[in-house]
């Protein structure tokens, strides 16, 4: 179980050097020309909490897999309408572990068959715009996000991720693992994973603070712990856009693809506990479509590749985006369109 360390400032250090050292490179120079960016959705949950009438599901986002799958399917088309090429199944909630917190647990392999269908669905209703959107598996935290103290010991989660894992791979093309707070965490996802044979990314949630994980190990040190799993990319995800600004340098220097997603959160208490969002954070309301789409066009002159939205940036947020993307000339391309970096 990883907690809350000092971040090792040498290390910290050092990783800066090498990032400023790799940014000099004149490949790196070259980016502000033409950038292959794959764009990804943004937030599903709240965005299906914010459009239904349903504020207090208990389920959480399951909920409306049950009982408005139509909006679920809506929510993905419109996403892919705003230029998505990548939509994430509607499964966040749909674990194990949560759904046994609220007596549900026989129910997880019919909601994460519903949401895989989803996506597929609002794929095909999308014609000619969906014909390149890749679908990814959500691979999420177990026992609470953003709660590094709460993940438990590897063997326990990577047979949970197994099995999620076993239920999405017939659907997917790609696993996100999404929101990690540990290095161990990401780890136990990403060695589950490697056995279904598809692409690997994996997203870390950042403290507000600084560009380390919430769990204060570095960039560094969980890239490092993800060695031999076969991972295409690492991202930053569900944390500051600022936070994933200040992340990019070291991101970038993992050797990895890279990108982020931010949220739209003010903050993250230390005390968040599961199931209850909108009743512990507050959104910020200084990240209109604009104002987001500005971080992100800074990820890319950084290095980022992969780029889109997670709580509380919705298709507004990912239409303006693609706008700005286009404007500054760079191609929004499917995941089979770019060339990735050699899998270690």
């Amino acid at each position: 179980m990883a907690g809350h360390n000092t971040p090792d400032f040498a290390e910290v250090i050092s990783e800066a050097v090498d990032a400023v050292e790799a940014s000099l490179d004149p490949e790196f120079l070259a980016r502000g020309v033409t950038v292959k960016v794959v764009l990804l959705d943004g937030g599903t949950s709240l965005e299906l909490q914010n459009r239904s009438s349903n504020k207090a599901p208990l389920h959480w986002s399951a909920e409306y897999l049950m009982s408005e799958p139509d909006l679920v399917r809506q929510v993905h088309l419109d996403y892919i309408l705003a230029g998505s090429k990548v939509i994430t199944v509607n499964s966040y909630s749909s674990t194990f572990t949560r759904m046994e917190m609220v007596g549900a647990a026989d129910r997880v392999p019919e909601l994460q068959r519903i949401a895989c269908e989803l996506a597929l669905e609002a794929r095909d209703r999308a014609g000619s715009a969906g014909a390149d959107v890749a679908i990814a598996g959500c691979i999420p935290p177990l026992n609470g996000t953003y709660r590094p103290d709460r993940v438990r010991e590897f063997e326990t989660n990577h047979d949970e991720y197994t099995r999620l894992g076993e239920l999405q791979a017939p659907h997917v093309d790609i696993f996100i693992c999404e929101t990690m707070s540990t290095s161990e965490e990401s780890r136990a996802a990403a060695a589950a994973m490697k056995q279904f044979g598809k692409a690997i990314w994996v997203g870390w949630s950042l403290m507000d603070t600084g560009p380390w994980l919430r769990s204060a190990e570095s960039v560094g040190t969980a890239a490092r712990a993800l060695s031999g799993l076969r991972v295409d990319a690492v991202l930053a995800n569900c944390c500051s856009p600022e936070s994933i600004t200040a992340s990019m340098p070291a991101l970038k220097a993992t050797g990895f693809a890279t990108g982020g997603y931010a949220n739209g959160f003010t903050k993250i208490p230390a005390t968040f506990m599961p199931g209850k969002t909108k009743e512990q954070l507050k959104t910020r309301r200084d990240l209109d479509p604009a104002a987001y789409s500005a971080f992100v066009l800074n990820w890319i002159e950084q290095g980022a590749t992969i780029v889109g939205g997670c709580c509380e940036v919705g298709p507004a947020h990912i239409a303006c985006l693609r706008d700005d993307l286009l404007a500054a000339g760079h191609d929004i391309v499917s995941p089979s369109a770019i060339d990735w970096p050699e899998r270690v």
